[in-house]
């Protein structure tokens, strides 16, 4: 969880899952290259940390690389939300006072 927090804080690598997660079929890397004012080499940067963080996954096709939601992406993200919107942990008025 926290390698795909840490992926996340990057703008460009949010919105690149963003746009990857809105396609109801892999995403060649060509289009995602083409929706950003970044050079090839950045995005392919972008999208290995998000492939180690386990956010996404690709395979081939030729000479092109596709990219899809990880297998276990939306359940990392389900277990952030979780952790924010959990009552565990929940500090209560005694719990606040120091010793």
């Amino acid at each position: 969880m926290i390698a795909a927090l840490k992926a996340l804080a990057d703008p460009t690598r949010l919105e690149i899952l963003r746009l990857i997660a809105a396609q109801p079929a892999p995403l060649c890397v060509c289009d995602i290259v083409d929706r950003f004012e970044l050079g090839q080499p950045t995005i392919s940067h972008h999208l290995k940390v998000l492939r180690r963080a386990g956010l996404v996954e690709t395979g081939r096709q030729g000479i092109w690389s596709f990219y899809k939601l990880g297998a276990r992406t939306r359940e990392i993200l389900a277990g952030v939300t979780s952790l924010v919107d959990g009552r565990e942990g929940e500090l209560t008025p005694d719990s606040t006072e120091r010793s």
